[in-house]
C-alpha cells in the first residue's frame, strides 16, 4: 500500500471492523501499518472510543470492552478528548446533516487535523465533499 501523507482518524465502524477481523479489517490493518511507517498519527475521538466500548460491552462483557480499548491504544491509536473546539465542529456537522452525533465527532476530528477519516459507514457519504474519507 502507498504511504499516507496525512494523519488517520478511525471511526467506530473502522475500529470494530479491524478488531472483529472483518474483510475491511485487513485494509484497515494495512492503513495503520502505513501510518506507523510514515510517522503519521492515528486518532480517535473519545466519543467514538466510547461507542466501541459500549458495543463490545453489550456484545460480550465490560472486561472485553476494556481489553478492546487497551488493544486500540497498543496499536498506537491516540484518543482525543472532545474539547469545545471539536464539539463545536461536531455540532455544526450535526446541524447540517442527518447523521449520528458520534459520527459527527469523527468527522470533526478529521477536519480539524486535516486527516483522512477511515470508515465504511455509509452515513459519511453525506459529508464526503467536506473532508477526506478513505473508504474501506
Amino acid at each position: 500500500m502507498a504511504r499516507r501523507s496525512r494523519p488517520l482518524v478511525l471511526d467506530s465502524w473502522a475500529a470494530i471492523a479491524y478488531l472483529e477481523d472483518e474483510p475491511a479489517g485487513r485494509i484497515i490493518a494495512d492503513l495503520i501499518a502505513d501510518a506507523h511507517e510514515a510517522g503519521m498519527p492515528i486518532l480517535m475521538s473519545v466519543v467514538n472510543a466510547g461507542e466501541v466500548w459500549y458495543t463490545v460491552a453489550r456484545g460480550t462483557s465490560e472486561a472485553d470492552a476494556e481489553e478492546t480499548i487497551n488493544e486500540l491504544g497498543q496499536l498506537g491509536v491516540q484518543f482525543v478528548d472532545a474539547d469545545w473546539s471539536i464539539t463545536h465542529e461536531a455540532a455544526k456537522f450535526k446541524a447540517k446533516n442527518k447523521m449520528s452525533y458520534a459520527d459527527c465527532f469523527a468527522a470533526a476530528l478529521a477536519r480539524q487535523n486535516k486527516a483522512a477519516l477511515v470508515t465504511g459507514d455509509p452515513e459519511f457519504k453525506k459529508v464526503e465533499g467536506s473532508l477526506s474519507i478513505t473508504w474501506v
